[in-house]
């Protein structure tokens, strides 16, 4: 952000001042360059940390599924000694 204040300021420089020389040109270019890498190297980190975050997201789902499953089993487990608990109390 204060690269940013820092090129308006100097463009406005420039504007006011009526002509710009090479080195103010090349100034402002070498700003611009260095906040264009800073932008692709941001961006390349976002990149990465969704990349990160749909992994885990996809991991997540798996657990989950194998809770589920986990769950529906135990449910038959505990259905099944309940009838032959039943069962042995009729007798």
């Amino acid at each position: 952000m204060k690269k940013h204040i820092a090129l308006a300021a100097l463009l406005a420089a420039v504007t006011l001042t009526g002509c710009a020389t090479t080195s103010e040109l090349a100034e402002v270019r070498a700003m611009a360059e260095k906040a264009q890498a800073t932008a692709d190297a941001a961006q390349t980190t976002a990149n990465g940390a969704k990349a990160t975050a749909d992994q885990a997201m996809a991991t997540a789902n798996a657990a989950s599924a194998k809770a589920d499953s986990a769950e529906a089993t135990a449910n038959q487990v505990n259905e099944k000694v309940d009838r032959m608990f039943k069962k042995s109390m009729m007798k």
